[in-house]
């Protein structure tokens, strides 16, 4: 066996045997990258200027801010508001509080960018209130876990701007855009799925319609919206950079928060600038240990050797297609969504684009896959938080979230097959 291929052995069987073995995924990626290396013959120092070099990124300063705004906004007392402006939207349908749930979370997800934000945050007082009005728990759960994948879709999200620096400097105002489509197309498919489930259980209607509900409950409500306003706007319009407008909105966020909807206290913002650290930490290792990692797949051809595989077993696009979704759905169940993002970008985004896929499409593609990802057993963080929220056992929640999983996957295939989904924004506003 050459260097290469034993190095090639070394660096993926050693990162999969330790998978498997539950060791923390960042060690997972630094241990089979040193020993890789080891095998090449190259010195350690490559390691730490690899590192370095993996987080030392003028966008990736956007991933903090992003991270630290929805921090500020999901304990600032804003989730009960997006809940009641749902409310006031949707909730005159059958099975309203289902409805309620999916829009809530496609407006807190534009906030925080993050599913399992989401699922905390609004599963705790809508899954109990959905039980206390006659839904069942399973349901409600089912419901609050999926519908926290809008978030990952819909900007500001800290995994585009990651997906954006890995895939080589693609626009993250694009990408930004190009999830709005794919996000409220994943809101209908639930919202739909929702409404069979709730006519076949005879679930409850909410209160009637009312416009002037809806632009009280929007009065309230605009102080949160605007942060997405800031964001989106800045970006596209070309006022500030992804990182500037990350930074406005942590000072926005924090003003609303404190003097606006007077969620925080000054000591509360101290405990969540804690919690942010404490999540960021996790998030840079990653990304950092990653970035050897990639740079290990680069220097032994993997990506290359990964597209004549994948390539060898049929030139049919759509075979190639159906597959890269199959290999990423198969990730999403035994890894966590940002060292997917950043191990799996730079060896599938080349077979992607060779069959005519454009890399802000894939990278639509890839976080949507890694949202299933989060509701699979056995890592999926999302399913694990929503079933300790809802304080039900796993499998439980895993089978009354089937039908929604059918839901979800319908959405994929339309995001892959129909370019027009995720490239209708950022072809209107290029």
């Amino acid at each position: 066996m050459s260097t290469s291929s034993l190095a090639i052995a070394v660096l993926l069987g050693g990162f999969l045997l330790m998978i498997i073995l539950r060791f923390p995924i960042a060690y997972s990626v630094a241990i089979a990258s040193v020993l890789c290396l080891r095998v090449q013959g190259q010195g350690l120092q490559t390691v730490c200027q690899q590192m370095i070099k993996g987080i030392s990124s003028f966008s990736l300063m956007s991933v903090p801010f992003f991270i630290t705004m929805g921090c500020l906004m999901g304990a600032g007392g804003i989730s009960e508001k997006l809940i009641a402006l749902a409310n006031a939207c949707v909730g005159w349908m059958r099975g309203g509080m289902a409805m309620v749930n999916i829009v809530a979370s496609l407006f807190f997800g534009g906030i925080s960018g993050s599913a399992a934000a989401d699922t905390a945050s609004l599963g705790s007082i809508l899954i109990p209130m959905m039980v206390d009005q006659g839904y069942d728990a399973d349901f409600s759960t089912a419901v609050t876990i999926t519908s926290s994948c809008e978030g990952l879709l819909v900007p500001p999200s800290h995994n585009m701007v990651i997906y954006a620096t890995t895939a080589g400097g693609i626009s993250v105002g694009s990408l930004f855009l190009a999830g709005y489509v794919p996000g409220a197309l994943l809101a209908v498919a639930l919202m739909i799925g929702s409404y069979i489930i709730s006519v076949k259980r005879n679930y409850p209607k909410g209160a009637p319609f009312t416009i002037k509900g809806f632009l009280k409950q929007l009065s309230i409500s605009i102080w949160a919206l605007a942060a997405i306003i800031i964001v989106i706007f800045g970006v596209v319009g070309g006022v500030f950079t992804a990182t500037e407008s990350a930074a406005i909105a942590v000072l926005y966020s924090l003003v609303v928060s404190v003097f606006v909807y007077r969620g925080l206290d000054w000591k509360g913002v101290w405990r969540v600038l804690d919690d942010c650290v404490d999540t960021l930490s996790i998030v840079l290792i990653l990304i950092s240990t990653s970035s050897v990692f990639a740079n290990c797949l680069t220097l032994l051809h993997v990506p290359d050797l990964a597209a004549n595989l994948i390539t060898g077993v049929s030139s049919n696009p759509i075979v190639i297609a159906l597959l890269l979704n199959v290999i990423l759905l198969f990730l999403g169940c035994i890894m966590d969504m940002a060292p997917i993002i950043l191990i799996a970008t730079p060896i599938l985004l080349p077979v992607a684009t060779s069959i005519g896929l454009d890399p802000i499409q894939f990278g639509i593609m890839i976080i949507l896959n890694c949202g299933i990802g989060l509701l699979t057993p056995p890592v999926g963080s999302v399913l694990f938080i929503g079933s300790a929220v809802a304080k039900l056992p796993m499998e439980k929640v895993v089978k009354a979230t089937l039908p929604f999983y059918f839901c979800m996957i319908a959405c994929l295939l339309l995001i892959t097959f129909i370019p027009g989904i995720s490239m209708l924004l950022p072809t209107i506003f290029s």
